[in-house]
């Protein structure tokens, strides 16, 4: 029982209830322990290969499953005396184990010997920041997090410090603290690959006069050593694969002598956005703007001078004589647009390189010079930054960059929302390791053609959803979290992420005054690019008065999901999992 407060003098008492297996779960057991009140191993091994699609699924593998229930739903002492019968709850409590029924295939599955240039990249932006963009502090902490949780390319500003004889990390020209050059690199060296052995990409924003640049390459090759990556040659026609640089440090940047220092951010970009970001929702509660509305918006805001794009010729004609020590580290050589887009995006037979566009311009090339951008990115690089008036760290939609081939579509990881997590979700595919192949559709066809994400395309494939109940939130949240008078009111909001033909959100109803709701509902999602589909999955828990509280999210690549009844975990509004707070949901493929 719970108690609540009521008035003053009164309490309310609530009974709680155990999560009881859903009436799909209940039919499932009768039909394959045929009709009797407990299951065998061979008949649990046919429910894996019939149900849920795990072909070649074994006795032993039953066996297994059933062994480490046994475990986890009795005292040690008792599991190792005898061995009980696998009943109904048991056959439950296994399918509501994100541990022994995972929704994800875990391991990675992609060819990983194609060029660089064929897969989607894990990619943060400003990497060292803490916080916003204009005071917060510099740290190695946010880099180490990011590789963590599987970051494939890392961002560092680099400028000298206030003597001039050293290198500091720092988003220049604001308030933001420095750190030390050495320590990022070094927290690079000891975490790049805690997460994933698929190579470490670090980009460099250079603001060095010539002398510091090669302090940077010693400091680089002293740190790296045989880690570090770097051509025989200035240019190469062909980016190497991901296997080819397992367990590598790679060097981005622009050539120093296209290198051009930043300006001042403008004071009237400024006040302006601060006006905006005043009078956005919380972080969770703004919805991620649709591609539509994106191409709009482009044509209405105003042109923003970003810090990649801005010239400063007395600092371009300081870095004219580099050394060579610092330009032979650059692997992949950058670029920024010169002239019109076509010409930015002119793909060059005997080199390879990558280009920086902002947000909003690649939105505007996407408009005019959509199929440019396709053929470019079959080949070559193109990294999207946020644009520079984010200066609370938010971020855009990134299906704008990935349906246009963008491999490296960068992201302010510290901060949160449900734009950060799609990029979350997009990458837990290929078993979480930063590197995705981009489907064979965004390749040139015969006739040089290339993909349209703006066209109509005919149903490839339905994903059929149903979210049976959910319990965990009682172990993870305090018993007036939600409510001060009585249990949450849960419902669950599911849609998908994708090309603006998929994108859709929908709604189950509320389950009042119970802490493990049940709503059993379907729902059908015709999909037309499943390829880059994300299902979107949020809990909230309604509130009459007053914003809706926040329950959980995930989002998971569609063509990762593994069929049948599943588990699904959720996490926090930063994109960090609960301990306990998790989903029985099925899926079904048409």
């Amino acid at each position: 029982m719970g108690s609540y407060r009521c008035c003053i003098c009164f309490t309310r008492k609530f009974r709680w209830s155990e999560a009881k297996p859903a009436e799909d779960v209940r039919e499932a057991f009768a039909t394959y322990a045929e009709g009797g009140a407990h299951m065998t191993a061979d008949q649990l091994r046919r429910f894996l290969e019939e149900a849920q699609g795990e072909a070649g699924a074994t006795v032993a593998d039953a066996e297994q499953i059933m062994e480490r229930v046994r475990q986890l739903r009795r005292p040690s002492h008792l599991a190792k005396l005898s061995k009980p019968p696998f009943t109904l709850d048991d056959f439950h409590h296994y399918l509501f184990s994100e541990e022994l029924n995972p929704h994800l295939q875990p391991q990675v599955h992609h060819d990983m010997t194609a060029p660089l240039s064929h897969y989607y990249i894990y990619t943060g932006h400003n990497s060292y920041l803490t916080g916003n963009q204009l005071s917060s502090d510099c740290s190695d902490v946010p880099i180490i997090r990011a590789l963590q949780r599987g970051v494939r390319v890392i961002e560092l500003d680099i400028w000298p410090n206030s003597t001039r004889d050293n290198i500091n990390v720092l988003h220049g020209r604001t308030l933001t603290s420095p750190v030390e050059l050495i320590r990022c690199l070094k927290s690079i060296k000891e975490h790049a690959f805690s997460a994933s052995p698929y190579p470490v990409i670090i980009t460099l924003e250079d603001h060095l006069t010539s002398d510091l640049q090669a302090k940077v390459a010693k400091m680089v090759m002293e740190t790296f050593g045989d880690m570090l990556y770097y051509p025989d040659s200035e240019s190469h026609k062909e980016f190497p694969s991901p296997e080819a640089l397992k367990k590598r440090i790679i060097i981005s940047t622009k050539p120093p002598k296209e290198y051009l220092e930043a300006k001042s951010f403008k004071e009237k970009d400024c006040d302006t956005q601060k006006e905006n970001d005043s009078n956005e929702e919380e972080a969770w509660g703004k919805e991620v703007s649709d591609i539509q509305t994106e191409f709009e918006l482009a044509d209405k805001d105003e042109e923003v001078q970003d810090e990649e794009l801005a010239d400063d010729d007395d600092d371009q004609k300081e870095r004219q004589n580099a050394p060579p020590e610092y330009k032979c580290l650059i692997t992949i050589r950058a670029g920024k647009p010169k002239g019109h887009m076509s010409e930015a995006l002119n793909v060059d037979p005997e080199k390879v390189r990558r280009l920086s566009l902002s947000e909003q311009e690649l939105v505007k090339a996407a408009a005019t010079h959509g199929a440019d951008l396709l053929r470019f990115t079959q080949k070559n690089l193109l990294r999207i930054y946020p644009k520079g008036t984010r200066f609370n760290s938010s971020n855009y939609n990134p299906f704008i960059g990935w349906i246009h081939g963008a491999q490296m579509v960068a992201f302010n990881m510290q901060g949160y929302g449900r734009s950060l997590w799609l990029m979350h979700g997009f990458y837990k595919a290929n078993g979480g390791c930063g590197y995705i192949k981009k489907p064979d559709f965004l390749k040139a066809g015969p006739n040089n053609e290339v993909f349209d994400p703006k066209a109509i395309l005919p149903v490839k494939k339905t994903l059929k959803v149903k979210i049976y109940m959910g319990d965990g939130w009682r172990m993870d949240f305090s018993q007036t979290h939600f409510d001060a008078y009585s249990p949450p009111d849960f419902y669950t909001r599911v849609g998908i992420a994708g090309v603006p033909a998929d994108t859709v959100m929908k709604k189950t109803k509320t389950i009042e005054d119970n802490w493990t709701p049940v709503w059993d509902e379907e729902f059908t999602f015709p999909l037309t690019v499943p390829e880059l589909a994300l299902l979107r999955i949020e809990v909230h828990e309604y509130d009459m008065s007053e914003k809706d509280d926040f329950g959980g999210q995930t989002c998971i690549p569609v063509s990762e999901l593994r069929p049948g009844i599943r588990a699904v975990p959720l996490f926090d509004h930063k994109g960090n999992k609960f301990n306990s707070v998790k989903l029985l949901m099925r899926f079904v493929f048409v």
